[in-house]
């Protein structure tokens, strides 16, 4: 695939599609606790339910015959009536409202369906005990609403909340920032800044705004937001995006923009419609409920009118014919035929390393043809680590590095990070040191035994004209530092952002399976290319922005493509929000995680693959499930309608009852099936 290149005047998306981070984050609070919320209310609702269900169930005659004794007293059918209709409104609630919900948005599912059946019970069952000539079917309808509350409250409990990716976006901006007025400078709020504002940024805080210096220099850490995976030098005339984070230099910028028109409030947008038209995708269950609800109102309609135009029956037994079809349609098996196998799958997911937040892209995870990742933190570790040492006069490599490792603990820099790590994994012990200092952009430089070691750029080696040593610089992409011993060059350490040890095993698997995997980076086009070629990609982007991940993943779609996107940062965001399926790495950000419909904890690519197999089984056990649940049918609501009446032929509600309760066992045992073949 061809490599596109951006540049950093596409840094914002065109058009007024920004909106102000702050009202974001206020508009997006509690979403997390609602849906906690919700869990303990189907819990409450479910408890109080099962303990009125009871006397209903002792109330009734099937019950009663079925279970071989009697019992009865004045009024009962009354106070049957007075516990079931209780049970109606307050264990029913959640499903009468969810059907308004899913007619004004489109279609029947699952709540239309469960709230057609406990209406068409209630109603009916009703009217029988004060009067009409028929039969009630209060245990039907108790039991139902029982078992559809326990079904959604297992299947809540089991995916993750609402998702708080905005409130995480908007928490990456400080609050304040220092603003200049001359020589005096005073905090302010940043929705009080204004193009054309001086801004003070101390070493170690957030970039509050997009701007320009005007004075300073630093390395700016933007990886989160750019993607790009080392620190980026910035100096006077540079531009600086808000929420990168200040190196230990200290920068005047002047605001360029902020609040609604800044970078990041661009990618909140972003995120936000990706999200809105994604949360619009419709799941296994509820296709299946909404066909079984269009078949329950036909099979009900067509049964009523044929029982009252076309036989001598009467109007009572063509409305008992109507009721015990659209009863018998809504199977009890059906609220836990899914929620069942989610609820399993989702536990030994988490065993097995991947958090599923949205159940709707796990089930759809075996459609993936194409798999766009991120490079840093994703294929690769993220940080630096050290790819070679050489000792120009022999002196031995653990010297070398013991006594460079020794001056970096005392900088902040990732390139001094990843050398001191490098000296811990070997065991060394670090020798003393005295008057470090650190010059910018050149380097640093302390005493070590009463010698003066400097730790430099190649840069540096070139201002004081002296030679790179043979085979310093190679094709791999490395950042290399020069050792000096009292102005001498006694050796290099070349370090790099070190692809993944799990990266190339998995990236094979998934070209096994038929996939495309594709990278997009912010890195330049040298870094992307040699990472692609060592992983053996089916293609790469270089130096991609946020909205650019995003729009290369919506053309991939506009291919017939279905996409899944792997990420950390927040750059990665849009593009997580806008895939069909978002995966993030447990170690990256928050934003990325709350973005994504997965999150593979254990950071490894390996787990992508993981994914789709254990997607594609989950599928078949619902698939399976949903047959068992729904299979009676094809015998029941003939019978039920009256098919077979000519024959002497009926079906009997306690026949009813037992193949309702025989598919429910028969879903319940299929799903444990997950276990033996996933623990």
């Amino acid at each position: 695939m061809k490599d596109h290149k951006h540049h950093h005047s596409d840094h914002h998306p065109s058009g007024q599609e920004a909106m102000e981070h702050s009202s974001e984050h206020h508009h997006h609070t509690g979403h997390h606790d609602h849906h906690k919320h919700m869990i303990s209310d189907f819990k409450k609702r479910f408890y109080i339910n099962c303990a009125l269900s009871i006397p209903v169930l002792v109330f009734s005659e099937m019950i009663q015959h079925f279970f071989g004794f009697s019992f009865t007293f004045p009024g009962m059918d009354y106070v049957a009536a007075g516990l079931s209709s209780f049970i109606f409104f307050y264990g029913g609630w959640p499903f009468l409202k969810g059907l308004k919900e899913e007619l004004s948005e489109g279609g029947p599912g699952m709540m239309t369906l469960i709230a057609i059946a406990i209406t068409v019970a209630w109603t009916y069952s009703t009217v029988v005990v004060f009067g009409l000539k028929g039969m009630v079917f209060y245990w039907e309808l108790v039991t139902l609403i029982d078992i559809m509350l326990l079904g959604h409250w297992l299947e809540m409990r089991s995916v993750m909340g609402a998702s708080k990716a905005l409130e995480k976006l908007a928490e990456l901006m400080p609050s304040e920032a220092h603003k200049l007025d001359g020589d005096t400078m005073h905090d302010v709020k940043i929705s009080e800044l204004n193009k054309g504002d001086i801004i003070l940024i101390k070493p170690g805080e957030k970039v509050p705004a997009d701007g320009k210096i005007i004075d300073g220099e630093s390395d700016l850490d933007q990886s989160a937001l750019t993607g790009e995976s080392k620190p980026v030098q910035k100096s006077k005339g540079d531009e600086v995006i808000g929420g990168a984070i200040n190196g230990d230099g200290s920068l005047k910028v002047e605001v360029k923009s902020s609040g609604e028109d800044s970078y990041l409030s661009k990618v909140i947008r972003l995120v936000e419609e990706a999200q809105q038209t994604k949360s619009k995708t419709q799941n296994l269950a509820n296709r299946a409920a909404s066909w079984l609800a269009y078949i329950a109102i036909g099979v009900g309609i067509v049964t009523f009118i044929a029982w009252s135009f076309f036989s001598s029956q009467g109007v009572d037994f063509a409305l008992e014919r109507m009721v015990t079809v659209m009863i018998i349609t809504c199977p009890h098996a059906l609220g836990l035929a899914v929620p069942l196998v989610v609820s399993i799958s989702t536990a030994l997911s988490a065993k097995n390393g991947l958090l599923v937040r949205n159940r709707t892209a796990f089930e759809n995870s075996r459609k993936i043809s194409a798999i766009v990742f991120d490079k840093t933190g994703t294929l690769t570790e993220g940080n630096f680590g050290v790819n070679r040492i050489e000792s120009l006069y022999g002196l031995p490599q653990n010297e070398l590095l013991s006594t460079v490792a020794a001056i970096e603990q005392h900088s902040e820099h990732p390139i001094a990070k990843g050398i001191v790590k490098e000296s811990k994994n070997r065991g060394l012990k670090l020798p003393r040191t005295s008057g470090f200092s650190a010059t910018k952009g050149r380097g640093v430089s302390a005493r070590v035994g009463g010698v003066i070691y400097q730790i430099v750029s190649p840069g540096y080696l070139e201002d004081q004209g002296l030679d790179l040593p043979e085979g310093a610089m190679t094709d791999q992409i490395e950042t290399i530092v020069f050792v000096l011993k009292e102005g001498e060059l006694i050796g290099f350490i070349a370090l790099a952002d070190q692809i993944r040890k799990e990266s190339k095993g998995a990236i094979a698997l998934l070209k096994e399976q038929g996939i495309k995997v594709l990278m997009a980076t912010g890195d330049n086009e040298q870094t992307a290319k040699a990472v692609a070629d060592e992983l053996g990609l089916d293609g790469y982007f270089s130096q991609v922005l946020p909205h650019q991940k995003s729009e290369l993943i919506e053309k991939l779609q506009s291919k017939g493509e279905y996409v899944a996107m792997t990420g950390d940062g927040v750059n990665d965001a849009p593009a997580l929000a806008k895939a069909d399926i978002g995966i993030a790495v447990g170690s990256g950000t928050d934003v990325a995680a709350e973005t994504a419909d997965i999150i593979l904890t254990e950071s490894s690519p390996e787990d992508i693959s993981r994914l789709i197999i254990f997607g594609r089984a989950t599928y078949n056990k619902m698939v399976q499930n949903l047959i068992w649940a729904t299979g009676y049918n094809v015998i029941a609501i003939p019978l039920a309608a009256g098919v077979l009446f000519s024959e002497g032929i009926m079906i009997n509600p306690a026949i009813g009852a037992a193949l309702m309760s025989l598919s429910t066992i028969v879903c319940a045992a299929n799903a444990q099936l997950l276990r033996l073949k996933f623990n």
